[in-house]
C-alpha cells in the first residue's frame, strides 16, 4: 500500500470534496564534505531521485500523522506542541515548532508518510521535516524563500530534536539541481551548482544499505562534534586568539597553520577528528574543480580518501559499512565511495559507471552477505539518479 491509499484508508472515509495534496523532498547524498557542517566548513552534495512524500490534508488544528514505516498514529495540535517524546514524529514537532516560531499558525493536517529508501545515512530525517514544513506551510498560506526554509529545518533539529547537525543536508534537499554538484560554504551560505565538465562520462548514484539502521541522535554523533570544538577552543587558547563561548566556537575559525602548530598538545582523539576536517575541506576544494574538468576517477579518488579519513581519523562506521567500504574500493566500475551521512551504521554511497551496474550489484551482494549472511533479508542496493530539490 502507498501512502496515498492509506491516507484514503485512514482519513478519507466518508468525506467529500477531500483536499488530498502531497509534498515530495528527496533524500542527499554528500560525496565529500563529511562531518565538517557543523564546523561551517566547505561540503558538496546531491539530491536524488528517491525520498519522502507526504500526502495530506488540512484541518482546523489537529496534527494527525501516520508512516508506512513505523506503526501508531501520532497526534498533536497547532499551538500546544509538546516537548520532544523521543520517537519518530519528533521530527515533524520539531518541524512545526520552528516553523510557529516565525509565523502564526492556525491549521494542521492529517498526513501520511512514506519513504521510498530504507533508513540510515541519506538525511531522511530533514528529508521528512522539510517535507513537513512545505505540507504545513501549504494548508497555512505560509510563503518561505528557501534559505528560510533550510534554516527552519536546522532548528527543528538542533534546538528541537537536539542533535547537532549543521546545514548540509537541508541545503542539498532544498538548492539541488538534476546532475549539478552543489557547492557551499556552511559559514557564509554561499554556494554553488557546479556543472560538470562537457566530457564527464555517465554516472548513477549507487546506495549500498547493509540492514542495519541508526539515530543519530542516540548515536556518537553529538560527541564527536564536541571534540572538534573542543580543539578549536584549545587551539584558540595556546594560539592567543579571542576563543568567545565555547558553543560559539568552530574550526572553521582555527587557521590550518595554527593546527599544524599545536596538534602535538591536543589530545589524541581531538587532534584525529581536527585532522579529517582539514583534510575533508581541502578534498572538497580539489573535487569541485575534478568535477568541472569531468574528471570522474579522480573525483572518485577523493571520496574514497574520505572515507579512509572518516573510519580512522573521525573513526565513524559500524562493522558492516567499513566492510561495505573495502568491498567498494575493489569493484571495477565504482568510480568512489564512502559511508553517506554520520557512518553510525546506515548506508554507504558510490559514483558508479552505469554501464556495470549489475556487475557492482552482484559482487556487492555476494561478497557483502558472505560476511554478514545474517543480513539476507535487510540489506539492499539502490540505483539512483541526481535531481532537483524540494520544490517550494
Amino acid at each position: 500500500m502507498n501512502a496515498h491509499d492509506e491516507f484514503l484508508k485512514q482519513y478519507g472515509k466518508g468525506k467529500k470534496n477531500l483536499s488530498v495534496r502531497e509534498s515530495f523532498c528527496p533524500y542527499r547524498v554528500c560525496p565529500l564534505g563529511a562531518h565538517v557542517d557543523h564546523q561551517y566548513g566547505l561540503v558538496s552534495g546531491f539530491a536524488i531521485d528517491k525520498g519522502i512524500t507526504i500526502v495530506y490534508a488540512p484541518t482546523a488544528g489537529a496534527v494527525r500523522l501516520r508512516s508506512l514505516n513505523f506503526e501508531k498514529e501520532q497526534t498533536f495540535h497547532i499551538g500546544r506542541i509538546p516537548t520532544p517524546q523521543r520517537d519518530w514524529a519528533d521530527y515533524l514537532r520539531g518541524a512545526a515548532w520552528a516553523l510557529e516560531r516565525r509565523f502564526e499558525l492556525k491549521r494542521g493536517l492529517n498526513c501520511v508518510i512514506e519513504g521510498t529508501l530504507p533508513i540510515g545515512g541519506l538525511s531522511s530525517s530533514a528529508a521528512v521535516i522539510i517535507a513537513f514544513l512545505a505540507a504545513l506551510c501549504d494548508v497555512n498560506d505560509v510563503h518561505v524563500s528557501r534559505a528560510d526554509m533550510i534554516n527552519i529545518a536546522l532548528d527543528a533539529e538542533t534546538r528541537y530534536v537536539g542533535v547537532k547537525v549543521g546545514k548540509l543536508d537541508q541545503s542539498c534537499e532544498v538548492y539541488s539541481q538534476k546532475d549539478k554538484l552543489l557547492f557551499l560554504d556552511t559559514k557564509t551560505d554561499k554556494y554553488e551548482l557546479v556543472s560538470p565538465g562537457p566530457k564527464t562520462p555517465p554516472f548513477e548514484i549507487a546506495i549500498f544499505f547493509s540492514g542495519v539502521e541508526r539515530t543519530l541522535a542516540g548515536s556518537a554523533f553529538n560527541v564527536r562534534v564536541d571534540e572538534l570544538k573542543a580543539a578549536a577552543y584549545a587551539l584558540k587558547g595556546w594560539s592567543e586568539m579571542d576563543y568567545g563561548k565555547f558553543e560559539d566556537t568552530r574550526l572553521r575559525e582555527v587557521p590550518l597553520a595554527v593546527f599544524e602548530k599545536y596538534a602535538e598538545r591536543l589530545p589524541e582523539n581531538w587532534s584525529k577528528r581536527a585532522r579529517h576536517y582539514y583534510g575533508e575541506v581541502a578534498r572538497v576544494k580539489q573535487g569541485v574543480e575534478y568535477w568541472r574538468q569531468g574528471n570522474l576517477k579522480k573525483f572518485g579518488k577523493l571520496i574514497f580518501e574520505s572515507g579512509h579519513s572518516s573510519i580512522h581519523n573521525y573513526e565513524t562506521g559500524s562493522e558492516e559499512l567499513r566492510t561495505l567500504y573495502e568491498l567498494m574500493l575493489d569493484t571495477d566500475g565504482i568510480y568512489g565511495g564512502r559511508f553517506s551521512g554520520a557512518g553510525f551504521k546506515g548506508c554507504c554511497m558510490a559514483l558508479v559507471d552505469p554501464a556495470k551496474r549489475d556487475a557492482i550489484a552482484q559482487k556487492m551482494t555476494t561478497e557483502y552477505l558472505r560476511a554478514f549472511p545474517n543480513l539476507q533479508d535487510k540489506f539492499s542496493i539502490h540505483f539512483c539518479q541526481t535531481s532537483d530539490g524540494v520544490q517550494l
